[in-house]
């Protein structure tokens, strides 16, 4: 019996292992499927943000907007320059796994405020790889 057991624990393994997409990883168990489009879909509201495909420091919007309450934003990094999104203010620091030609999420309960995103990878954030988010 015990190899059986052990053959049906590691296929358990092996399946549950299979869930993601391309194995780049996003933070807080987000789902890292293709990025929602930016509307509310009753498990929060979705925000979709990207890098540049050219490796470019800077953010496809300086600025974002969301209704207080759950948010996730979805980015997306095309480049071959590793970047990721960090949210942080009125309490709140949450960010995603730094990735290359990947996507990566991350979802936090946000109060109305104003927050600050950026690129925490190396001076990333200094070069201008930063904006504002806007809760209402």
């Amino acid at each position: 019996m015990r190899p059986l057991a052990l053959v049906l624990t590691l296929l358990a393994l092996v399946v549950a292992g299979c869930g993601g997409d391309d194995g780049d990883g996003g933070s807080n168990g987000s789902s890292e499927s293709t990025p929602a489009p930016a509307s509310s879909g009753g498990g929060g509201q979705q925000i979709a943000l990207a890098a540049p495909q050219d490796g470019t420091l800077t953010f496809d919007k300086p600025k974002l907007e969301a209704k207080s309450g759950e948010v996730t934003i979805n980015f997306e990094n095309p480049a071959t320059v590793p970047h990721a999104v960090e949210v942080e203010g009125n309490g709140v620091e949450e960010k995603t796994d730094v990735v290359t030609e990947g996507k990566a999420s991350l979802t936090a309960d946000l109060e109305p405020g104003t927050y600050e995103f950026y690129c925490p990878v190396g001076d990333h954030r200094e070069e201008g790889m930063e904006g504002t988010l806007t809760v209402k």
